[in-house]
């Protein structure tokens, strides 16, 4: 005898096994008469008693470093090209930091370069004009100053980062495409960076770290895990021109040397040897490795240690200077050499200058000097 199965869909087996679906059909709403579970909010589970220690540690340092940390946005004067009409126009904006009770901010000379008008966001979110006091291109570092009263301003906690370490964990703040006041977190990458300013200078000992820096952040504060400043977040390097995992501080130290000589002077008094330098490429050409003195002025250390400049002799020939080949026992290639080294020092220190004169070398020692 043939044995009849019944045969039954699989809509009709969920059905006899799940009788509250069978008020609607898949991939419809349940309607207004269901009452099953899928109707109603989510059981909702509670929150640990505690944050973990480092969560709350990042949140103390956030809602301290908070209050320091500015918005900067500039603008520039633009001509019309069919009205020939002069307009202002937004040209950029970036990060900075309190530095003072007296309105300093500290930011990056990149973000206020070629600004007409300036404006600063406080964390109070108050809007106030501010004046360019001094910058330095070279570090790639500005001052600012707004009028405001000293309560309402919180300068930021300075730290050191001459004892920083590879893998030690930092913050950064800043207003990454103009969203205000954003949190994020990495570590130190790597240190002793070199990176170029916009002046084409180098920038000696910069931090590297993947805490994530995008256009906006810069000039904005990185702070170890005790919320002390230990560097100026600069640059990054993308292929996009986002965030790749590689960004750039100008460190503490250097700030720290720098923002007060701006703050007096309204540029960095640089320490100098009194001399003028035969440009790097012609040396380079002549297959000379070291500076050649171009000329040494009236008055100056160099010519009290008895540097000489090149001169022309009777037959109208250019006879060399004194090549600089070493400062403070370190060799010297570059012009960007030499200035690394003088930039450790103050006006009036003495350093020890190594000279290749007739093919003979010498050490001098010179009185640094003040120069533009």
């Amino acid at each position: 005898m043939e044995i009849k199965r019944p045969i039954v869909s699989v809509g009709l087996l969920l059905i006899s096994l799940c009788p509250a679906l069978a008020m609607a059909e898949w991939g419809k709403p349940l309607g207004a008469t269901y009452g099953g579970p899928e109707g109603k909010p989510r059981i909702v589970t509670p929150s640990p008693a505690e944050l973990g220690a480092d969560e709350r540690a990042t949140m103390a340092v956030f809602e301290q470093a908070t209050r320091s940390v500015v918005f900067i946005s500039n603008t520039a004067v633009r001509r019309d090209p069919w009205s020939f009409d002069l307009f202002e126009a937004p040209q950029g904006s970036g990060s900075g930091f309190v530095w003072n009770k007296q309105g300093h901010i500290v930011t990056n000379f990149h973000v206020v370069y070629g600004a007409n008008s300036i404006k600063v966001t406080l964390a109070d979110r108050s809007e106030h004009k501010a004046v360019v006091i001094g910058a330095d291109p070279d570090h790639d570092l500005a001052v600012l100053q707004i009028q405001v009263p000293d309560e309402a301003l919180s300068p930021v906690v300075v730290g050191l980062s001459n004892d920083l370490r590879v893998g030690q964990k930092v913050l950064a703040i800043g207003n990454p495409f103009g969203l205000d006041h954003t949190l994020t977190t990495g570590v130190v990458s790597a240190l002793g960076r070199t990176i170029k300013s916009l002046s084409n200078r180098t920038i000696e000992g910069v931090i590297q770290t993947d805490a994530a820096i995008n256009p906006g952040n810069s000039g904005g504060p990185l702070l170890d895990s005790a919320g002390r400043l230990i560097g100026v977040n600069t640059q990054i390097v993308s292929p996009s021109g986002a965030f790749a995992g590689i960004g750039f501080a100008v460190p503490v130290d250097t700030v720290n040397r720098i923002v007060p000589e701006l703050i007096k002077h309204g540029k960095l008094i640089r320490p100098g040897l009194g001399v003028s330098l035969v440009p790097d490429a012609m040396a380079k050409r002549w297959g000379i490795k070291g500076l050649i003195i171009g000329k040494v002025s009236r008055g100056s250390g160099a010519e009290r240690a008895g540097l000489k400049g090149a001169r022309e002799t009777f037959a109208g020939r250019v006879e060399l200077g004194d090549i600089i080949v070493a400062v403070d026992g370190k060799q010297i290639e570059t012009q960007d050499n030499l200035m690394d080294i003088l930039d450790r020092h103050k006006v009036n220190d003495q350093v020890m200058v190594e000279i290749l004169r007739e093919n003979r070398r010498e050490r001098v020692s010179v009185t640094l000097q003040a120069i533009n």
